[in-house]
């Protein structure tokens, strides 16, 4: 609610701990949140939980539609983070909760694992509502966009050795394969994270934040250039 979050139905299994809850973590959202719930027996409330749920509430609310097109070509100071086929939804909520803490300007997906399934947004926390979150067809679909592609891959350039635009499209693949051929190919840069001797890799999304991040920290989102349409 706090990001924009169009609730339709609020269910608990506990009332007073929703009111504790909701006064501690969120007062201001508090009460609309008691006025929307609607308590049901534990048995029915187990029955309608996806997923095991210890704060004892669980919320439907609109799925946001998200122009893809319009995200790619927004003028904010801002990159979108790109996850190639990712496979780890908890993994896919990570990153979405720290693109969304870094302030990215979206995240997209490819492949066939929906970036709203309800362990990706229980990995993000709810933060699905702070930046618009999408899973895209085609690859192909992304290079009309006046932003350069910046592959994360091992053999790059060190991240600290080179000024990323604020406008970015920045592309991550899994830890297991990393990025595609295709993807690489089209990237027009490719960078690294500075890593100890003898360590291959990390987690997607520790790789998401460490990225970001040090971009963020750095101020220095300006030395590649935007590609044309």
């Amino acid at each position: 609610m706090r990001f924009g979050a169009q609730l339709v139905e609020v269910v608990c299994s506990n009332p007073r701990e929703l009111e504790r809850l909701a006064s501690e973590f969120a007062p201001e959202l508090a009460p609309r949140m008691l006025e929307l719930a609607r308590a049901v027996p534990q048995e029915v409330f187990a029955k309608l939980a996806p997923l095991p749920a210890p704060t004892h509430v669980i919320a439907l609310a609109e799925r946001p539609s998200v122009d893809v097109a319009a995200l790619l070509a927004d003028g904010r100071a801002a990159p979108v983070v790109l996850l190639e086929d990712p496979r780890d939804l908890g993994n896919v909520g990570a990153c979405i909760r720290v693109s969304a803490a870094a302030d990215a300007a979206g995240v997209l997906t490819t492949g066939d694992q929906d970036p709203w399934h309800p362990e990706a947004l229980r990995g993000a926390a709810g933060l699905h509502y702070a930046l618009p979150v999408a899973n895209v067809a085609r690859v192909e679909s992304l290079q009309s966009a006046r932003r350069p592609l910046v592959a994360l891959d091992p053999e790059g350039e060190p991240l600290t050795a080179v000024a990323l635009p604020a406008r970015v499209l920045l592309a991550f693949g899994s830890e297991r394969r990393g990025l595609s051929s295709e993807l690489l190919t089209r990237a027009q840069a490719r960078v690294s994270i500075p890593m100890r001797a003898g360590v291959s890799s990390l987690n997607l999304a520790t790789s998401v934040s460490a990225v970001l991040f040090a971009s963020r920290l750095s101020a220095s989102w300006r030395s590649l250039p935007a590609s044309e349409e």
